[in-house]
Formats: C-alpha cells, structure tokens, sequence
C-alpha cells in the first residue's frame, strides 16, 4: 500500500496553473527529493500533501485518506517543517515543544518524549532558552523537533537544512537518513549535494508538471548522452588539437594542463586520448571519467 498516493491533481489560482495532473506514488520508507525551479510548484503540491490546500482536481490520498474528508486525521499523520519555520520567538524550547505535543491528543509520558527529541535533534545546551534568542541554525533544529514531536508517519522537510553550518548540516542528514529507515520522507531543497547524500529517490517539478521521477543514479544516466573526463597532461596542449581527437564534442581548459573533455554520443572515448597523447608525444598524467552532478542534470531537465 501506497503512503502517499497523488492522481491526476491539478491547482489553479484564478486562471493560472499551478501544478497540471500530477502523479505520484511514495512507498513508507523513501526518501524523496522535491526539486524544482522557483514557482514550479513544489510548495503547492507540498500544502496539498498537507491538507493545508484543495487540489481544484484530482485526488490526494494519505493511508488512504482523503486529504479532502479527512484533514484532521491526516494532520496527525504528518511532521511538516515549513520553508520559513514559523516558531513563538517569547516561548522557551521545550515549552514550546510540550505546547507543540499536547496539540496531538493522547499522548503520555510527555517529559520523555520531549527530552527524547531534544537529544535526537542536538538541542540539549539550547533547551533553557528562549527560541527568539537562538541562532538561525538552532531555530531550524526546533523545527526540526516540533515536526517530529509526536512521532508522525510521513516528514515533509522544506529546506531543512537552511541556516546549518558544515557540522551541524552533516549531523542533520544523518538524522534524516537515520528516520527514513522508518518513515516515509518528502524533502524540498535546492542544494543539489543534499539530495545526493540523502534521497534515494528524486522528482523533479517544472512548470506544474513532473519532468523527471527516479533514482539519483538512475537519472544521472538519463540525463545526458554525453560522457566527460577529466585529464591532467605533463605539457601544454592546444585547444584546437584537442577538439580534433575522434569522439569529442568539446573541451574545456581548467589550467595546470588540465582538461575537460566530454564525448559525443556518449561513447567511450579514453582510449581515443590516449593515442593522441602518444602520437603528439604528450604525457597523460591522469585522465578520469567526470560523474555528473546532480546541478547539471537538474538544469538540463528545466532549462
């Protein structure tokens, strides 16, 4: 069974099309990147998921609940952190947090629970203080926490990570990564790296419409029928000798004598450099093949 069941939805406002017959299936257990261009409609399609917004057609279903009939059995469902966090700035954290679970009837051990998500999220040297005293990345964690607060099924994260320094953003992938094991997981960012590191799934959202749904690895593959390596020469070489070397499309000077060189065709072309390299009695110091990021094939797919 299907945690999040998406069909033929379509979102006006007034006359203008914010998502157009979107179809999206989530198992329990995926990771799932969002991605998308501003006003591709992601946040649209994530307030829909909520319950927070009626598609103008279509069906949503969560365990398969109507997001229309059922808004606030779906609500008890769902963790969501909102792009811009919105958190009471006067109250403390975990008074915050206690008011946050006791929205959620039937909970016990409620001091448990809090310290529990204190220690899961690193809040355990901000807890005493109030939240509008906290820096950008601690009010993120609070976040974080109030998602997660009554144990939801489903975690929708919209920039998660916005404000984290280096440390702090390695500790809340892992967290993430850590909960996906278990649940189901919807994750809208615009930092490419964090998809890589966290999703095993990616859609990619333009114009209202889903251009691309598959694995990171998968997608790469898709993405281009190019292929790019990166070569270190011993000597100078000339930009136009390269460019005659049998398979290459273009080359791309990075200095030091390095090159990028990518193939037409997608074809196998290592073998090609190498005897050019020797007929011009040139040295290859290195030459590998260049793995596409995930930016560049996010570009392609909505340029």
């Amino acid at each position: 069974m299907f945690t999040v069941k998406i069909e033929e939805v379509t979102k006006y406002y007034g006359q203008q099309k914010a998502l157009d017959n979107i179809n999206l299936s989530i198992n329990k257990g995926e990771v799932v990147g969002l991605l998308g261009p501003n006003g591709a409609g992601k946040s649209t399609l994530l307030k829909i998921i909520t319950s927070f917004l009626p598609p103008s057609e279509g069906t949503v279903k969560i365990n398969g609940l109507d997001v229309r009939d059922n808004s606030l059995e779906i609500r008890k469902l769902i963790g969501y952190l909102p792009e811009h966090n919105p958190l009471y700035h006067d109250m403390y954290v975990k008074e915050y947090l206690e008011f946050v679970l006791r929205t959620y009837p039937g909970h016990k051990n409620i001091k448990i629970k809090i310290d529990n998500i204190i220690q899961l999220t690193g809040l355990e040297i901000e807890k005493k203080k109030k939240i509008g005293a906290l820096s950008k990345g601690y009010k993120q964690r609070v976040g974080l926490a109030q998602a997660l607060i009554h144990n939801p099924e489903i975690l929708i994260l919209d920039e998660p990570t916005s404000g984290l320094d280096p440390n702090q953003l390695v500790e809340i992938r892992k967290i993430i990564t850590e909960l996906g094991k278990e649940k189901t997981i919807i994750l809208s960012t615009h930092i490419m790296q964090e998809v890589e590191a966290i999703c095993n799934r990616v859609v990619i959202i333009d114009h209202g419409s889903i251009v691309a749904d598959d694995s990171p690895k998968n997608l790469s593959k898709k993405a281009d029928k190019s292929t790019s390596y990166k070569v270190e020469f011993k000597e100078e070489v000339n930009h136009k000798l390269i460019e005659k070397i049998v398979g290459v499309s273009k080359a791309v000077h990075l200095g030091n004598n390095e090159w990028i060189i990518t193939s037409t065709g997608n074809k196998d072309i290592r073998e090609n450099i190498f005897k050019f390299a020797v007929t011009n009695n040139f040295n290859v110091l290195s030459l590998a093949v260049e793995k596409q990021k995930m930016e560049d094939i996010f570009h392609r797919l909505t340029k």
